[in-house]
């Protein structure tokens, strides 16, 4: 059992793991009122269709009910879960400051890396953050006396059939936002978040108030949201995410919300960048999560000239590789097109006349926003 010593021990071992928020939730029993309550949230989202194509979200069990909807029905031997939480902030102009000419935007979480300028590699936050869930868990089974029932754990980074964020809030990490980030009074929302399941139940005495909720009657994220994606507070239409946009969907992207991404290529951070908590939100210390520079603000025609070996070399192990060229060039496209700027015509029309289907269909859009635009002047 996980009592407040034991509790106090696995944040102290999450925080000298190189975690900068660790917390400790109970799993709510099957069809307990908090655990039908947070069911019937997510299946009523799953079900009026705001996942988009994010199938993987809407896995379910033999009763046709998401996985992700419950814990219990996913992992059934889950008791407890420890939140861990690294501070991914960087001193670099955020997406809605002033940026060069020609420049799209790339999500901070997507900035990280080792070394700096040239030398800068590239890091896989999901491995970060596993290689660290992996010593608090070896920390965990170490603890377990010599003759007892051996704990059943598993380690997930946003591979798991966890909603992370409401268990980020049951463990004390932070409350979730009305932009649906989880959000905490002095890390703000720069946050990834790791999960380690243990079959330990949580005792009484150990057991936290949920975060207290501090958002407010600000909503400024609502409001900024350039697609309305936040349809109300806490509750996102996925599918019309930038970040679904440029990161999930396959294929081409709906005309209609084209305008509204501007010169996002890869993710989204604007209802994070205008969060009045984030105004004071410390920089991340991380050696292995610090930002790449080459990544902030990119020139869209460099993005646009990168073929795939230099991709590759580019991107291998960071999370702009499983979205993929192709799909990132559709979204610089999309970009050229919002920039209005004739420069970008040489490149598109090289795209128009091109073999791939989706990367021509949005290059051509992107020559009528700036052939119309160069008409109305």
């Amino acid at each position: 059992m996980i009592t407040p010593r034991l509790r106090e021990q696995l944040v102290a071992r999450a925080l000298c793991a190189g975690f900068d928020l660790a917390g400790v939730a109970a799993v709510p029993e099957r069809d307990s009122p908090q655990e039908r309550l947070q069911s019937e949230r997510f299946t009523e989202w799953a079900r009026a269709g705001f996942a988009g194509d994010m199938a993987w979200m809407l896995r379910a069990d033999a009763d046709g009910v998401p996985l992700r909807s419950s814990l219990q029905r996913a992992v059934p031997w889950a008791r407890s879960v420890v939140l861990c939480a690294v501070n991914y902030n960087s001193a670099q102009p955020r997406s809605v400051d002033a940026a060069p000419a020609g420049a799209g935007w790339i999500a901070r979480y997507a900035w990280s890396g080792t070394g700096t300028g040239e030398d800068s590699v590239p890091t896989d936050y999901h491995e970060v953050l596993l290689a660290r869930l992996k010593q608090v868990e070896a920390d965990l089974h170490a603890t377990v006396p010599a003759g007892e029932e051996a704990i059943q754990t598993r380690c997930y980074v946003d591979t798991g059939p966890v909603v992370e964020r409401w268990f980020a809030q049951l463990a004390g990490i932070g409350w979730i936002g009305k932009n649906t980030c989880v959000l905490n009074q002095g890390q703000g929302s720069w946050m990834l978040l790791g999960v380690l399941l243990t079959s330990l139940p949580l005792s009484d005495e150990a057991v936290l108030l949920p975060t207290a909720d501090r958002c407010g009657t600000c909503t400024r994220c609502i409001d900024a949201c350039p697609t309305d994606a936040l349809i109300a507070p806490r509750k996102m239409d996925a599918s019309r995410c930038i970040a679904y946009l440029t990161i999930e969907k396959k294929g081409s992207i709906d005309e209609s919300l084209r305008p509204q991404m501007g010169r996002q290529v890869f993710g989204c951070d604007i209802c994070q960048d205008v969060c009045p908590w984030n105004r004071r939100a410390p920089i991340g210390t991380a050696q292995d999560m610090q930002a790449r520079t080459a990544l902030v603000n990119p020139s869209l025609e460099d993005l646009a000239a990168i073929d795939t070996p230099e991709f590759k070399r580019r991107f291998r192990g960071s999370p702009l590789e499983r979205t993929g060229r192709r799909r990132l060039q559709r979204n610089v496209a999309i970009a050229m097109g919002n920039s209005h700027d004739a420069c970008h015509v040489p490149r598109l029309e090289a795209w128009a006349a091109g073999e791939d289907e989706m990367l021509r269909e949005a290059a051509l859009w992107a020559l009528e926003q700036i052939a119309g635009s160069a008409t109305s002047l």
